[in-house]
């Protein structure tokens, strides 16, 4: 007999198996199908990002900074560091330990609140009494019914025209939390997160970096003023940016890559190195879904239409995450699963894509929520700008991490608070009370009349909604 349930999930990564979770929490027989295997064959549960973008990822920024702390920083702390040296092979194997205990923790969820999770590529098969018929192209392969199906099969990432990825020398995200020594020379066509993250480790470890960007402007989503103050650190770091590209012929051999390019100034150039990381950006994954099955209506880029609900034109079947529109984040994509799933029990999921924030997890990082200046302007808005540099913050003087600053943007008349931006030590976190204030519509003097702990590098946050008044008291 086949097995039916109230909810089917296809996708198990952070959109799907929050998902799935939320959904069996509100009373529902849920399933999840996720196809993603660990080395040995078996189910790894939490999509691109546990088993090869974010989570991976910040394991190895995390060890290539102690690494560069211990090879560059600590001495001015009195400590000194001798016979210093890299086990690659160690910090790979801490990274697939990290990415390991997130599987887990997401298999022993699934177990907890009593979801069916099924290893394997999910697929519509037909229109069905009472759903939908999913088949399951697995170990075993098996058909079940669904009543409701939520799609979340993410995206895979972008390959350049003429040099797909062979995860040896031309690598994807996936090929580059994998490289087993570290590269003399590495280069990276894309400027975004993911190749300046990776960009990042590798410099670190002792790679010569070299990136080249398409566009004539560093990091064009990031406020202005803040992506100018980052490029400086990077440059000073060693990381070397090559802006307004055109990339050419690209040769993969035994000795490494060969990439014919032109810059700027319309001079031709050649880069040979030993690897190279294409992070050109990710497309929406229906790879297999067999969406004509059903009539599942997918847009011209092949991410599936849906509307501001997470509906697709079919009834009963959602989509979220990387595969819809939408930025590709997966914070993103879990607010999106909880509110599917909270719609489904007839409840009112709220996402509000203005406050979902953005972090690039670079030295120093990068964090922002709402609009930047440059937006702004385009529309014509009315603002006031305050800024807040941690040179002048104790926290950080403290840290020895004084690069970057605090922007708040603020409605010139009412005060609200219209975006938050900030680049400098552990903005990562310090982001989510921007995120709340804007929630709540408060305004820059809101931020600036709360108390925050001193010495903390969230003073830095308080310090720039007191700028939007010009009323700093630090600086």
């Amino acid at each position: 007999m086949t097995k039916q349930f109230d909810v089917v999930v296809i996708g198990g990564g952070p959109g799907g198996y929050i998902a799935a979770i939320r959904a069996a929490q509100l009373g529902f027989n849920v399933a999840c199908i996720d196809e993603w295997k660990n080395a040995k064959g078996g189910p790894a549960l939490g999509g691109t990002c546990t088993n090869v973008g974010c989570i991976p990822s910040k394991a190895l920024l995390q060890s290539s900074e102690h690494f560069e702390h211990a090879g560059h920083g600590f001495a001015d702390h009195g400590i000194n560091v001798s016979g210093l040296s890299l086990d690659i092979d160690k910090m790979l194997a801490r990274k697939d330990q990290v990415v390991k205990q997130n599987n887990d923790g997401i298999t022993y969820l699934f177990k907890k609140n009593k979801i069916a999770s099924f290893h394997g590529r999910g697929s519509f098969v037909k229109a069905a009494e009472g759903g939908y018929e999913i088949k399951v192209a697995g170990a075993a392969e098996e058909t079940i019914v669904g009543k409701h199906i939520i799609l979340a099969t993410g995206s895979n990432a972008r390959a350049l025209p003429g040099a797909a990825f062979d995860e040896e020398n031309i690598l994807s995200n996936d090929g580059a939390l994998r490289i087993g020594a570290v590269p003399k020379k590495l280069a990276l066509i894309g400027s975004g997160v993911i190749g300046l993250e990776m960009g990042s480790v590798w410099r670190r470890l002792g790679a010569e970096v070299t990136v080249l960007e398409a566009l004539p402007t560093f990091l064009g989503a990031v406020d202005e003023q803040i992506a100018k103050e980052a490029k400086k650190a990077f440059d000073k770091q060693g990381l070397k940016i090559e802006l307004g590209v055109k990339v050419g012929e690209i040769k993969s051999g035994k000795k490494g890559v060969s990439i014919v390019w032109t810059n700027a100034k319309g001079e031709a150039q050649t880069l040979d190195v030993d690897k190279l990381i294409v992070s050109i950006g990710r497309v929406p994954n229906t790879i297999g879904l067999n969406p004509e099955a059903v009539g599942l209506a997918l847009d011209e880029r092949g991410a599936i239409n849906v509307d501001g609900d997470c509906k697709t034109n079919l009834p009963n079947v959602w989509a979220i995450g990387d595969v819809v529109r939408g930025p590709m984040l997966a914070h993103k994509a879990e607010e999106e699963g909880v509110a599917v799933a909270e719609r489904i029990a007839g409840q009112h999921g709220h996402v509000n894509f203005n406050t979902v924030p953005w972090v690039i997890y670079t030295h120093p990082e990068i964090a922002w929520v709402g609009q930047t200046e440059q937006q702004l302007k385009a529309e014509g808005r009315a603002y006031k700008a305050g800024t807040f540099p941690f040179l002048a913050n104790g926290r950080a003087r403290a840290l020895g991490d004084t690069t970057g600053m605090v922007k708040f943007l603020a409605d010139a008349t009412t005060d609200e608070i219209l975006g938050v931006h900030m680049v400098g030590p552990q903005v990562s976190e310090l982001i989510s009370e921007a995120v709340v204030a804007m929630e709540f519509k408060a305004s820059a003097e809101d931020i600036a009349r709360i108390c925050h702990a001193h010495p903390s590098l969230s003073e830095a946050t308080k310090e720039a909604a007191l700028a939007v008044d010009k009323r700093t008291l630090n600086f």
